[in-house]
């Protein structure tokens, strides 16, 4: 069986994107129910924006954030120190052939969100794109 390929072989396939997305859903419910009997799990809301599967679907990468940001690197360790237990919650809730071995990442898409959008606020970048001609002025 061939692998599937995207345009120009880069980036993830439609498979890891669809697996990732599944992960991704079950593993946020996992955190949600506060099926993990950890404190410092118990305290945050986390949230779970992206996971990323490797080529082979052995590896899962989910990015996560505790709500308001705070104590990232406390919910991080904690997250890996219990991996085994939510990759066996996973085995429950998604059926796949093998669940993936997971690690879990800071999430940092909102901080890189907000550098844009500060580099848009600025002066010179603003009077640029307001004396920039309208690409719609000919209909």
């Amino acid at each position: 069986m061939a692998k599937a390929k995207t345009a120009g072989g880069a980036g993830p396939s439609q498979r890891q994107l669809r697996v990732g997305e599944v992960i991704r859903h079950a593993l946020a419910e996992i955190l949600q129910r506060g099926d993990v009997p950890d404190p410092v799990l118990d305290r945050a809301v986390i949230t779970v924006p992206e996971v990323r599967m490797s080529p082979d679907l052995k590896l899962a990468t989910a990015y996560v954030m505790p709500l308001g940001g705070k104590d990232v690197d406390g919910v991080i360790k904690a997250l890996e120190k219990n991996r085994k237990l939510l990759r066996g919650e996973l085995g429950h809730k998604v059926e796949l052939r093998s669940i993936p071995e997971l690690r879990f990442r800071e999430d940092t898409s909102f901080d890189s969100g907000q550098r844009m959008d500060a580099i848009l606020d600025r002066p010179e970048v603003r009077r640029d794109v307001e004396s920039a001609p309208d690409e719609n002025e000919d209909e």
